[in-house]
This record gives structure tokens, sequence and C-alpha cells, in this order.
């Protein structure tokens, strides 16, 4: 009797599973929340084994996970607990190279746009995302490899793997192009692959072309939303393009004469309006929060009108101090070298003294002004002085210079140079009113894209592209937005949880946060692990205090972690 019940439990633990599933069930989760499995169900015909859907969320959850290259994309699953990840039990062969690539040229065929429009047209719905702003900025990501099926010029793949300004600064690697439309600072709607060579100033023309279309796919009215990029967006044809119903607000570029022009009213007139700091994080000793001041006019471009906002950033200033002090140096010392070659031998009369000295006066710099006085040197006779009065020989005469700032012009400079422009048409009267704290802290918003770079070239998500086809690279591009779309609906939701109940999380080091992040959350669950025996589930340990707090922030129950019918 008692052998038989050895040899049970010896069974039994041969059918006890471990897997480290870590954060992986909130990611599920909020798959589920936005219908992911299903809408690409929907677009996707399917005629395999396994649908497109769970293909998908297997990449996902691949790449959300630290990213292994998709050829080893069946290890990951193997290792997986694939019932409650994927909602299902599935064959292993689902995720072959060759299965892959089918769904990867499924979606090309169906259209990476309308695939991620549908999904991210349902998560603003379902998570009530304002698209008051929407945000706009490219990138460059660089690949490795030849890409010969570029040779022939009539090539008819989607984009161009060429060599092109690399924001890399990999010069030496051939790159394609990602534009990016964010709201609500960081939350994707919109990306698309473009030529590697692929002008910034050209990708915002076709957006602005067709950006009200685009909105009005999500129920946006063109008055309802401002556009915001970059300067590069601020050229004549893409404000031609733009018309009166699309509002925007830009940086201006310096290289347009009117930037520096109501930089230097800004300065003159000295009518700042104090706007303050924006930063939402503690400032600290080494990294004080910027502090700006605003003025306001008008700029006119190609005979039209727009709201000017002059913006004096202290951060800014700083920056380009530095690189001033080098400057007005150069001068300086080149202006000292002038002066040194032109009185280093003596002249012979004092009219050619002077002569030179006006020649070099003439030739004042910008910001410093050179004075010189004749001082005549008397050359003696030899020998002994009759009556003790030296007899002169002949006279010479030296120029003695002196080199003074021009404090009014560099106290201009200085101020200046702390100064960009925002250029916008959006009004300050009316029921969408922007003064220019509002116009600034908007513009800010661009900096969330900046961070959706980051993520996109974070070398444990995308390690290197190794896709040869264009088709699929494009489609690789879906699953990385798929990817930053939940990634940023994860945080996005802590956060509300944070200003609507005014409280804090659990943050690094044993302190608490007010800015939690997805990456944080995903230490925290580092550890997770479930136990599966037979057809239950355990976690190896209870969840602790602080994981608990950050599932009550996302409002997903520890049960995504046993059961996989819980999201």
């Amino acid at each position: 009797m008692e052998k038989n019940t050895e040899s049970e439990k010896g069974i039994e633990k041969e059918r006890i599973t471990a897997f480290g599933v870590k954060h992986l069930p909130i990611i599920k989760a909020y798959a589920d929340k936005i219908g992911l499995v299903q809408i690409i169900n929907r677009l996707i015909e399917n005629e395999m084994d396994i649908d497109p859907g769970t293909v998908f969320l297997g990449m996902i959850l691949d790449t959300l996970s630290g990213r292994s290259p998709l050829y080893r994309l069946d290890e990951f699953i193997e290792s997986q607990d694939c019932e409650l990840l994927l909602g299902k039990e599935v064959n292993l062969s689902g995720f072959s190279d060759y299965t892959v690539a089918r769904v990867l040229d499924k979606a090309f065929d169906i259209g990476t746009i309308k695939i991620f429009n549908e999904i991210s047209k349902n998560a603003l719905e379902v998570f009530e995302i304002s698209s008051d702003h929407v945000s706009f900025d490219t990138t460059s990501i660089s690949v490795c490899g030849d890409y010969d099926l570029y040779r022939d010029s009539e090539h008819n793949q989607p984009f161009e793997i060429t060599y092109g300004h690399s924001k890399d600064h990999r010069p030496d690697l051939k790159q394609f192009m990602m534009s990016l439309l964010c709201v609500d600072r960081t939350v994707p709607i919109f990306g698309k692959t473009e030529d590697g060579n692929a002008s910034d100033k050209t990708i915002n023309n076709v957006i602005l072309s067709d950006i009200s279309r685009y909105m009005a796919n999500h129920g946006i009215e063109p008055a309802a939303f401002i556009y915001i990029a970059d300067s590069a967006m601020v050229t004549q044809k893409n404000l031609l393009a733009m018309g009166d119903d699309t509002l925007f607000i830009s940086r201006m570029p310096a290289t347009f004469s009117e930037c520096s022009k109501v930089i230097s009213e800004a300065v003159k007139k000295d009518q700042w309006k104090d706007i303050g700091t924006l930063s939402q994080t503690e400032p600290t000793e080494k990294r004080p929060a910027a502090h700006y001041k605003a003025y306001e006019t008008e700029a006119i471009i190609k005979a039209k009108t727009y709201r000017a906002i002059v913006i004096h950033s202290s951060a800014h200033d700083k920056r380009r101090q530095k690189r001033i002090e080098k400057q007005l140096a150069a001068e300086r010392k080149e202006f000292e070298k002038r002066c040194k070659e032109t009185v280093k031998k003596p002249f012979y009369c004092e009219a050619d003294a002077k002569a030179a000295g006006q020649k070099i006066k003439d030739q004042n710099r910008k910001f410093y002004h050179v004075d010189f006085e004749v001082e005549p040197i008397p050359k003696y006779k030899r020998g002994r002085p009759k009556g003790g009065i030296p007899e002169i020989k002949e006279i010479n005469y030296r120029l003695c210079w002196k080199i003074t700032e021009n404090e009014q012009a560099i106290s201009k400079l200085k101020e200046e140079a702390g100064c960009f422009v925002l250029l916008t048409n959006v009004i300050c009267l009316g029921e969408k009113q922007y003064d220019a704290y509002d116009i600034l802290r908007a513009y800010k918003d661009q900096y969330g894209i900046e961070q959706n770079f980051g993520f996109l070239k974070n070398p444990m998500i995308i390690n290197s592209v190794f896709l040869k086809k264009p088709q699929r690279i494009e489609v690789l591009g879906l699953v990385l937005l798929l990817s930053l779309l939940i990634w940023r609906l994860i945080e996005r939701s802590m956060r509300k949880f944070v200003e609507k109940g005014d409280q804090d999380l659990p943050g690094w080091k044993r302190r608490r946060t007010t800015r939690p992040t997805t990456f944080m959350l995903m230490t925290k669950f580092q550890g997770v692990m479930i136990l599966k025996i037979g057809s239950e589930r355990r976690l190896n340990k209870p969840l602790n205090s602080q994981q608990l707090e950050y599932l009550s922030a996302l409002k997903v129950g520890p049960e995504i972690f046993i059961d996989p019918r819980a999201g």
C-alpha cells in the first residue's frame, strides 16, 4: 500500500511543471482589453491550424519579455504556459518559421496601417483617451546587410532600405525611417515605415495632407485636435498643405528670418511673462528644473500671419552659454592676433601709425571694440649728451591697443541664446483658447515620442533587424507598435490611478513614486512563477503587497496568474 502511495507521489511530481511568467499575464490582460486577437482574426483570413491573432499575441509577449529573435519564437513559446498566456493550448508548429512568415505576409497584404488603425481606435475608446493633442515625429532604424533587392530602380518594394541621415549616428549602416503619431503624449495611434533617405519635411507633408481624413476615421473633426511636430514641419509647402482647418503647434526653424526678428523684439522690449517650471519630477542640485518665460508677438510667413511665442528657457540658456563663451573667446583671439601683427614693427611717421590703427578700428568685430593710441619712440645719438640733455637722432611710432567688450551686444546675444520660437495658428480666444503656458505645455508633449523611439530602439526590444524582405520588416514594425501601445496603456493606467487617488505606488529602492513606469512594474514581477499540477495552477508564493498595489492600479485581479479565462 505504501509502495503504491510512493508511486502515485512520483507520478504526481512528474506532472508538476514550473513557469516563470513574470509580468506577462498583465500584458495578456491588456491585449484582451483592446481586443487585439479578435480584431486581427477579423481582418486576416485564416486557413491555418493556429489563428493569426494568437501568433501576433505570441510575438508581442516575446517582444515585451526581453525579445528573442523571431526565428527562435517557437523556443520562447515552448518555455511558457501557453494556455495561460495565449488563452488556449496551441501546437508548437503554429510558431514555426514557416507559419510565422505566412502570418507576416498575410498581415502585409491586408495592410499594417489598417490593422494598427483598428486596434488603436478600439484602445482609445476602451481607455477613453483624449485626442486633443496629436504629436508627430520620425526616427531612423539601422539594419545590417546589403539589401541588394533595390538594385533595380523600378523595384516594387513598399519602402527603400538605403543610406541616409542617421539619427543613430551610424552613417556606415543602411536604414529605414519610422514615423509615429501619438496622442496623450505617448500613446501611438499611427505608425509607418518610410524610405531610409526620406526627409522629415517630406514625411510631414504627406501626413499633413492625410491627417484630417485619418483623424476622421477615429471620429475626430479637424478643429477638435492640435497637430504638434518639431521644426521640420515648418516649411512653406507644409503650411500650405495644412490649410486653415488643421490647428498646429511647432517650433520655428532658426533659418527663418522671422525667427531672429521676433527673438530680437522680445529681448529688446523685455516684457516677459513668467511661466515658471513645467517639470513633474522633483528637481535636484545637479539637475535643477528649467524655468520658462514667454513673450508673444506675430510672425508673417508667405503673407500669412501666425502667433509666435518666444520662449526663454534657463536650461536651454545654460546649454548654449558654453558655446557662446567659446565663440566669443575665438573672436577675441583672432582679433588680438590681427592687432599684434599690426603693431609688431614700428612706424616711421605718425600718420602711418594712425592710418594702420584706424584700419584695424574700422574692422571692429560685433562683440569687441579696439582703441589705439600712437606713442612716440625716440632714438638717441650715441655718446655723452651735451649739457646733460640727450640728443634725439630720430622718432619712431608704435600703437598701443586695448580691446574692450561690447557689453550691450554680448548681453543681447546671451539673452537670445536661451530663446526659441513656437509657431501656431491656435487662437487665444474662444472655446479652444491657449495662452503661452498652454502652447508650451502642449509642445512639450513632443518629448513623449522621443521616449517611444527609445523604446523601439532598445536593444532588449529590437536586437537587430534580421528580416530581408521589406514587407516582413514592415509587419515587424506593426508588432513593435502594438507592443508599444500595450506598454504605454499600462503606464497610462498606473499614472491615472495615481492622479485620481492623489496617491503613489512602489518605486525604486523601496521608495514611493508618483511617476510609475511599465519597466518599473516589470521589475516588481520579475520573480513571479506558477506551478502547474495537472490542469490546476498555483503561485509558487503569494503575491506581495507591492505587486497587489500595481494590480489594483491596473484594475486587474491576481487571478490572471492562474486562470486562463481571467482576462
